[in-house]
């Protein structure tokens, strides 16, 4: 146990600002704070999670999350994940992907939508990854070689931290 030497009312409370309302759909900037590679429910495939913060140009702060299927029993399901990552490596400067690691700080701009789960009610889903005006994009490949977006100038997402 420990004593917090005051004494804490909640009318005395400021309320929490933002809450779990979806923000509305649109196209935002978006940073990748973490990723990780998880296992299905059903363990059966592998995905990876993204964690996301919006950066603008409204909702600062907010964090929305998308997974990306890259193993899974159903070819369509791994398919379209395997295009979103796609999507964000072109998008975030990566020619080539070992370690999810490479992701985090990763820039973005990405098409929110608002779905509604018959569960948990509305919620964003996050559609679609395109590169921040700018940004560096990786080469296309000529000749088996890849030019990264690092070999252009440029620092890596991963060295961003």
């Amino acid at each position: 146990m420990a004593f917090l030497n005051e004494t804490f009312n909640t009318a005395e409370l400021p309320e929490e600002q933002g809450g779990f309302d979806p923000i509305p759909a649109g196209d935002y900037h978006l940073v990748v704070s973490e990723s990780e590679l998880k296992d299905t429910k059903s363990g059966t495939g592998q995905y990876i999670w993204l964690k996301m913060s919006v950066v603008g140009p409204t909702h600062q702060g907010r964090i929305l999350f998308a997974n990306l299927n890259i193993r899974n029993p159903n070819p369509k399901a791994e398919d379209i994940g395997r295009q979103q990552l796609g999507s964000v490596l072109r998008a975030i400067g990566v020619a080539s992907l070992t370690d999810t690691d490479q992701l985090i700080g990763g820039n973005m701009t990405c098409k929110v939508t608002v779905k509604n789960d018959p569960t948990y009610g509305p919620g964003n889903e996050v559609k679609s990854f395109k590169a921040v005006s700018g940004s560096p994009v990786p080469a296309p490949a000529s000749g088996g070689q890849s030019a990264p977006a690092q070999a252009q100038g440029a620092t890596p997402p991963w060295m961003k931290k």
